[in-house]
């Protein structure tokens, strides 16, 4: 039986952790009735049926906790990521604590995390990464018009000089998958070594993300309005 009620009201709840959202989010929220594909589980909204707790390994049942922890909240719940790690619970754990580490606990500004996972999120148009992270990115004070030349592939003008060195270090490694010496001598100057090796990870760990939402044909939760316009 698919229908798993109980997590659906988890991962609904864990969906709305980021309250007090600009109003973006709010409009993103609209109800709208979506068709989902043929070869897609609609309690997991991807093409990968959502496993019962017991019937996962000890490992697995930890990564179930931890989703349902308060204490450690996702954005999605069970229907994103965290889901599709069910079923790799080996990979997933290990994988999920490097994200929060990089998210949580390396030293630098939200706004700036934010704006590292946004540019990767647009470099793989990947809509549910964007659409996510977007009121967050807003929510940490990120500026609406930094947001809008990343949404919409626009040249870096007048921007601050740590928004404009990640803008175009995301968008040569991930678009021209070579950082040219100045635009890595830039990023050197700004944040130092160890900040850049951060930014670096985040920005894999979300590509990553995005590789496997791609797979999976991860869908946006009920309801929810994309905020990613394509191409």
């Amino acid at each position: 039986m698919r229908s798993i009620g109980l997590v659906l009201i988890a991962s609904s709840a864990l969906a709305g952790c980021a309250a007090g959202v600009p109003e973006r989010e709010e409009a993103s929220k609209v109800p709208t009735m979506t068709t989902l594909p043929k070869d897609i589980y609609p309690e997991s909204r991807s093409r990968l049926p959502l496993p019962k707790r017991e019937a996962l390994d000890e490992q697995g049942k930890r990564v179930y906790d931890s989703v349902l922890d308060p204490k450690r909240p996702t954005l999605a719940g069970f229907q994103g990521p965290a889901g599709i790690w069910l079923h790799s619970p080996r990979v997933g754990e290990p994988f999920r604590e490097m994200n929060r580490i990089l998210r949580n606990e390396v030293p630098l500004e939200p706004r700036l995390r934010e704006l590292a996972i946004l540019v990767t999120a647009r470099e793989f148009d990947s809509q549910f990464e964007w659409t996510a992270h977007e009121p967050v990115a807003l929510k940490e004070g990120l500026d609406p018009k930094i947001l809008d030349i990343v949404k919409f592939r626009k040249a870096v003008s007048e921007a601050p000089e740590k928004e404009t060195a990640i803008i175009a270090f995301g968008r040569e490694l991930f678009r021209d998958r070579k950082v040219r010496p100045e635009t890595y001598a830039e990023m050197l100057r700004v944040f130092g070594q160890t900040a850049v090796v951060n930014l670096t990870a985040l920005m894999a760990n979300y590509a990553f993300t995005a590789v496997m939402l791609t797979a999976f044909d991860q869908q946006l939760h009920e309801g929810r309005k994309p905020l990613l316009p394509f191409p």
